[in-house]
């Protein structure tokens, strides 16, 4: 998963593994560049550099993957409530999770819990790192400008913020 770059070296991608790794064991907690920088010893603007070209990914994106990831699996393997999963998965208030989940999936929460729960499953035959790389979002885009693209603005996405590079 980690693209080929000439310029980093192998601590410096050891240190983002470490931030990367923090974020997948907690993503349900708050995880600003910043707070990423000092786990992984380096400057604000160089970890958020350096981890999208070790990811392909800024870290918010790579943050929302794996909340989508985690909200997905609970909505298929538990009766939690849509409300409890948002707040268990990271969002502040069941709007925003319910409008991004559908942003990236293309579907709402209810629907994907509908869905599998009519689906028959023999989950013994595909191995569950098969199945969750399978279900797994692709953002290679920011929500935002996948918004904007939707609603058929145009506009290009500005360059000041971490979240839409």
């Amino acid at each position: 998963m980690i693209e080929e770059s000439a310029s980093q070296d192998p601590e410096l991608l050891r240190r983002l593994l470490r931030a990367k790794d923090r974020m997948d064991a907690a993503s349900h907690e708050e995880w600003p560049v910043r707070r990423l920088a000092r786990v992984s010893g380096v400057s604000e603007a160089h970890f958020a550099r350096s981890f999208k070209d070790a990811f392909g990914v800024p870290p918010h994106r790579y943050l929302l993957t794996r909340r989508i990831e985690r909200a997905t699996a609970l909505l298929r393997d538990t009766d939690l409530p849509i409300t409890e999963i948002a707040f268990q998965t990271g969002w502040e208030s069941l709007g925003t999770f319910g409008r991004t989940f559908r942003d990236i999936t293309g579907e709402n929460p209810g629907v994907i819990r509908a869905r599998e729960k009519a689906a028959t499953r023999e989950p013994d035959r595909v191995p569950v790192c098969v199945l969750s790389a399978a279900h797994r979002p692709n953002l290679t885009i920011a929500v935002s400008e996948k918004r904007r693209r939707t609603a058929g603005d145009k506009k290009p996405a500005r360059r000041g913020s971490i979240r839409n590079r």
